[in-house]
């Protein structure tokens, strides 16, 4: 049990969910997706040293980070997150000091809800916190994202850690990777809820082939860049993309399609939810999943299973995978009168289909970081 009265700051920074907009941060696409109240939270305090004591409410571990060496904790199983965080904070030439941190994470791990990003965001800002610096969600968030690339060897986009950082409750974010442009989007859902479900297949972004797919996507934009004119591929239209596909073979065809597609998906979504359309945005999450199962072949049977299983009740307006993918989230637009019995049904339909016990999550749209001095 923590005494909140033993610490300076409680710091939390949100778990997220994507609407839609799959694999496209890298390619410097728009994304859509929203903060959850899915947090992770820090306890922290000043302690005089050189070094970051660690402890989690979850976990009997307790690590002592050295900042003057934080590189050698690449390979710890608990603790290498905060120890990249801290090294990116130090090396941006901010004051770094040590502290005791408590950490406590309500985002499940490997669920495609970004815990890796909440504890590196969270992290960095009560680092700021304890050293009295200012708290810059978008800087944190940059930092957080070369953590994550630089020291856990994920080659990711910006999305996860910028939502975590600059979440705003009950918004949606359209977020512009390729200039950080972001516009706040009302979640106006009228009469369907959003339900987040984990189909309990552990993955690990690392180990799987997230990284394969950004090389691919790497080498579609090498072949296409000056003959369509473009920075990124998310700049490439669908009439571009028609007039170039046969000078790409067919894998990287098919991962460019993807990008090319699921950017229009989500143009159309975010217009479908200002206007408060949810029929039009669930059939924008099937295309979506199809898109990825089929042409950026992220899904695996499980994740398909649980988006058929959704996409088949009466109440749903649309399912997909959510996040990298190998595993994690479904995220479906249902009918909120129906919403239990959507639950009860996808997981026993789930069950049956793979022998995995599925997870609900009952999450709401949340802020971003929050600071609170104890």
């Amino acid at each position: 049990m923590i005494n909140e009265k033993d610490y300076e700051f409680k710091i939390t920074a949100a778990g997220r969910v994507n609407i839609i907009g799959e694999h496209i941060d890298y390619c410097g696409g728009k994304v859509f997706p929203a903060a959850l109240s899915l947090k992770n939270t820090v306890y922290v305090r000043g302690n005089g040293t050189d070094k970051i004591n660690l402890s989690w409410t979850t976990l009997p571990d307790k690590v002592s980070l050295d900042t003057e060496n934080l590189l050698q904790y690449k390979s710890l199983k608990y603790g290498n997150y905060q120890a990249g965080s801290a090294l990116m904070w130090q090396q941006s030439g901010k004051k770094l000091v040590g502290c005791d941190m408590v950490q406590d994470c309500t985002v499940p791990f490997g669920s495609g809800l970004s815990s890796s990003a909440a504890i590196e965001v969270s992290t960095i800002a009560a680092l700021a916190a304890v050293a009295g610096e200012e708290i810059e969600p978008v800087n944190i968030a940059l930092l957080a994202q070369k953590a994550e690339r630089e020291f856990a060897g994920v080659n990711c986009g910006i999305m996860d850690q910028y939502a975590s950082a600059c979440g705003k409750k009950g918004n949606a974010m359209l977020l512009d990777c390729k200039t950080l442009e972001c516009k706040y989007v009302p979640v106006k859902m009228g009469a369907y809820s959003l339900v987040i479900i984990n189909c309990n297949k552990p993955h690990n972004l690392v180990e799987s082939k997230y990284n394969e797919r950004r090389a691919e996507t790497d080498e579609g934009l090498k072949i296409l860049k000056e003959i369509a004119g473009i920075s990124c591929l998310a700049d490439l239209t669908v009439k571009q993309f028609d007039r170039c596909a046969s000078l790409l073979h067919n894998k990287i065809r098919y991962r460019v399609k993807h990008v090319v597609e699921e950017c229009e998906r989500v143009n159309l979504a975010q217009k479908a939810m200002r206007a408060g359309d949810m029929l039009t945005l669930g059939n924008l999450l099937n295309e979506s999943h199809t898109s990825l199962r089929y042409l950026y072949e992220v899904t695996g049977k499980e994740l398909d299973a649980l988006a058929t299983a959704a996409q088949s009740h009466p109440a749903c307006a649309g399912s997909r995978m959510t996040g990298g993918g190998f595993g994690g989230c479904t995220i479906s637009i249902v009918k909120t009168e129906a919403v239990e019995d959507f639950k009860k049904y996808v997981l026993e339909k789930y069950e049956k289909a793979t022998g995995y016990k599925a997870t609900c999550y009952d999450a709401e749209i949340s802020d971003g970081i929050t600071v609170q001095k104890i």
